[in-house]
C-alpha cells in the first residue's frame, strides 16, 4: 500500500487529464454523447443536459489535477472525484445498461481510480497511526 501511497499523485495527473477531456463536450455535445455511449439525440434540452454533463465531468478532472499538485487538498479532491465517479458507474449499471459496452473504457477507468482512492485512504489512515 505504500507504493500507492507513492504514486498515487501520478495516478491522479493521469486520471485527471483524462477525465478533463470531456470539456470537448461544451463545443460538441453530439459529438461526445455518440463517443461515449453511442447515442444521439434531437432537441436543445438534451444539449444543454449533455453540455452541462460535460462541464462537470471536465472540472472532475481539473480538481483531480489539483489534487495531485496540491498534497494539502489531495484527500479532499481524491474522495470528491471519487464520489462522483461511483455514482456514475453505479448509474450505469442500474440504469444503463444498453450502454455498458460502448462506455466500457471509462467504466474501467473509473472503477480503477476509486479502487485506488479508496486503497490510498486506507494507506494514508495507516500511516497516521503508526
Amino acid at each position: 500500500m505504500a507504493l500507492i501511497a507513492r504514486h498515487f499523485r501520478w495516478l491522479m495527473l493521469v486520471s485527471g487529464a483524462l477525465t478533463a477531456t470531456m470539456f470537448y463536450g461544451l463545443f460538441a455535445p453530439q459529438e461526445a454523447l455518440q463517443s461515449m455511449f453511442g447515442a444521439s439525440f434531437d432537441g436543445q434540452l438534451q444539449s444543454l443536459v449533455i453540455r452541462s454533463w460535460s462541464a462537470l465531468v471536465g472540472l472532475m478532472g481539473v480538481l483531480l489535477i489539483y489534487g495531485a499538485l496540491n498534497a494539502r487538498h489531495r484527500t479532499l479532491c481524491a474522495v470528491i472525484a471519487a464520489l462522483s465517479k461511483a455514482v456514475f458507474v453505479s448509474l450505469l449499471i442500474v440504469h444503463g445498461q444498453a450502454y455498458l459496452a460502448k462506455a466500457a473504457a471509462a467504466v474501467v477507468l473509473d472503477v480503477l481510480v476509486i479502487v485506488f482512492t479508496l486503497l490510498y485512504l486506507l494507506s494514508a489512515r495507516r500511516q497516521a497511526m503508526a
